[in-house]
Formats: structure tokens, sequence, C-alpha cells
């Protein structure tokens, strides 16, 4: 398999300085103890927000904490349409607390700064483009608050795949290298409600519960010889909470991502483990934390690489990231580094076809990227086990008995 070329385009060691207040305090001088953030925008692209942390020191020395954005990921098309000239980004500083209070933004500007990127090259070779302090404003001869970043692009390289149809529909799982498709994987769903643990054993305290539940989904990944290569067990049903119609964060479903176990296609091991529940809230989302199953197979002995919340309506993007890891104070004993594996999930009631990204360094062989095949397909069909209760699911979701619609 040959990968597809990327870029990551980063912006780190964000701090921010504020002037000594040589004078009584007045609008231009802002107290270190008020919440700072920035916005960071390149043109065509989702803006990236972050907060700043003050720095007190009294000269040019890098600060001594920072912090950074998510970052910008480019891909061939991406690079092709912006290499002809530099591009500009923009770093807006502002004061307050971030997001809107009555439909108007909580943060007052108090400058920005901009950047120009060339990404010329960019495909074979890590570039910076800025790296120290930048001043907040135009006016020379006034003391002004001051910027540290630093923007530097590096190759990030991946393996794309698209699946050929919804995960529950047992579809063709497709390589993709810019305009061609080439099958490397088919799935096979199945939603038997009655199904147990085949040769694998659930945790502790995982025993079926009474009353409405979704349970038994799983799907298996084959390679083009026809072996299993990884599976996505339903190891916890889905339940609503007791009164209500919702799966929630007190009692999550769960997922096991398993691995073939040596040589034989009967044998599994734990690689994964993903739960899933409906988080309440402004906004309708499906709530996930990832786990890496350690060598003992036990819940405590996990390692949470991934926990986000995306929108059930509008859906989003599943990813293991270590920057992003570390945003969410992620526990840092993680084997993760840098991007790892992002996966598109539709809104609630869409047509699904993930698209699943894998960074380079995390496939050795055909066998890793199905595992990240199985773990989509997980992702994916928890949009559907975490539908409210008052609603229906489709037919290739359900066993004979439950009622569905078409």
């Amino acid at each position: 398999m040959d990968p597809c070329p990327f870029v990551r385009l980063n912006v780190e060691s964000l701090a921010l300085k504020l002037p000594l207040a040589t004078k009584p305090a007045g609008s231009r001088v802002h107290p270190s103890n008020t919440p700072r953030f920035c916005k960071v925008r390149i043109k065509n692209f989702p803006s990236q927000t972050a907060i700043l942390p003050f720095c007190s020191t009294t000269n040019d020395s890098p600060p001594d904490t920072s912090a950074s954005a998510a970052g910008f990921h480019l891909d061939s098309t991406s690079i092709r349409r912006l290499s002809g000239k530099p591009i500009t980004l923009r770093v807006e500083v502002y004061t307050g607390r971030m997001g809107h209070t009555c439909g108007v933004s909580g943060g007052k500007l108090l400058g920005s700064v901009q950047v120009s990127v060339d990404l010329g090259h960019v495909q074979s070779n890590p570039r910076v483009f800025q790296n120290g302090w930048l001043k907040l404003g135009n006016q020379p001869d006034k003391p002004a608050a001051r910027l540290h970043l630093v923007v530097r692009s590096e190759p990030d390289p991946r393996f794309v795949f698209q699946f050929g149809g919804e995960p529950e529909c047992s579809p063709v799982v497709f390589q993709i290298q810019g305009n061609i498709r080439q099958p490397v994987f088919s799935c096979k769903f199945n939603a038997d409600r009655n199904s147990r643990s085949r040769g694998w054993r659930t945790f502790p305290g995982e025993k079926e519960r009474a009353g409405r539940e979704r349970k038994g989904w799983m799907i298996m990944v084959y390679d083009l010889s026809g072996s299993p290569v990884a599976v996505a067990s339903m190891i916890t049903p889905f339940v609503p909470l007791q009164g209500s119609d919702r799966v929630s964060r007190s009692n999550p479903g769960a997922w096991l991502i398993l691995r073939p176990n040596g040589f034989s296609v009967s044998s599994w091991k734990p690689w994964g483990r993903l739960e899933a529940w409906r988080e309440r809230g402004p906004i309708d989302g499906l709530s996930y934390k990832f786990e890496l199953v350690t060598d003992n197979g036990g819940p405590s002995g996990g390692i949470a690489i991934a926990e986000a919340t995306m929108s059930v309506r509008k859906g989003g993007q599943f990813c293991i990231d270590s920057r992003i890891m570390k945003d969410s104070g992620l526990r840092s004993r993680s084997p993760v580094n840098g991007f790892v594996m992002g996966s598109t999930v539709e809104g609630e009631g869409k047509v699904s076809k993930p698209v699943v990204q894998v960074g380079v360094q995390y496939v050795t062989c055909i066998a890793d990227a199905a595992l990240f095949i199985a773990l989509s397909a997980a992702v994916d069909l928890s949009m559907d086990a975490c539908r409210l209760f008052s609603h229906k699911l489709r037919k290739e979701l359900c066993h004979d008995e439950q009622e569905f619609f078409s």
C-alpha cells in the first residue's frame, strides 16, 4: 500500500505577554488574570481556537508555559491549490471568555498578527515560518501586548480508506490514492441480539441487562484473501437510562476491537475499547472514549487516547491525535505521538460512508490498518446505537423481532 501525501501545519508555543502598567489601568492595559484566547485562521479552513497562557518573563526568551492550536491538515489537493503563492495565517487574540452569550461573542479583540506561509516543497521537508514574539497592534511608539508563537509544517503522509457503503450494510472498503480506488477489505455486519462473546471474554460487571437494549452488534473485517483480520464487537449493550430514552454517560455502551491472536483465525485478543453515550447539553452530542487495552486486558489497565463529543445532527470527526490528547488532559503515558487516525461520522439519519485516514507510522502490515477500519465502523455504528429509544432503527441494525423503519 502506498500512502497519500499530507502536510500538517502546526501552530504552537502560544503565549501572551502584556505591557507593564506604568500608568493607571486603562483600556490599553489588561490584567493578567483576565481570560485570554486566540483564534487561528486560514482562508477556506475552519478556524482553530486555543487558550492563551500569560507569560511573565521580561526578556525575549521562549515562554515558560505555552499552548498549541489543533493545527491544519492539508491533503495533496489543498497543497496544490495553495502552493502557487504564500498564504496568510492570522492569529486574533481576545480577552474574556470563549463562546457566545445571547448571540454575542464573549471575547473582546485585543489585537492580531499575521504570518506568511509558503507551501512550496513542504511535502518532503519540514519548514519553520515563525518562531518568536510578535507585537499585537501597529503603533510602534506605544507599549503593546506581544504574542509568542511557532508556525511550522511537517510532512504527514497517511493511508486513506473509504467504506463503499454504510458499515451495517457489509460493504467493501477501498484504499484511496488520488483518483484510484482499490478494494482492500470487505466487511460483514451481524446484528444478532442473542450473540455472546465468541472466544474472547468480556470485562467484569458487563452483564446483560433486562429491558430495552441494543446488543450483539458485530462487524468482521476481512482481507482480500477472505481471512478475518479485525473485529468490532459490542460487548456492553446500549441501554437507556431508567425513565429516559437515551444512553447516558453513567451507563455507556461499549465495543471491543480485536485482532487475531497469532495465526489462528478462531482466537482473538483485545486491542482497544470504545465507550459511547448520548450527551446532554446545549448541543445534542455523541460522546466517546477510546482506550488501548493493555496486556492484562482489564478495564483499569487501559490507556485513554481519545475522548470527545460530536454533534448528533451534524456529525463530525473521530480523531486520535497526541496534540488533541494533551489539550484534553488525557494521560501522558500514551504511546501516541502525532496524528494517528481520523474518521468521518455523518449525523444521525444520514447516509454514512466513513473516510478513514491513518498515519503511516502506525501501519506495518495490512492487519494494522484493519484495526482502524473496525474502530471507525464501531464509532459510526455508535451513532445508531445511541439513537433515542423513542426512535426506530433501520432494518439492517435490527433483529427479526425488532421494529424498524425502511
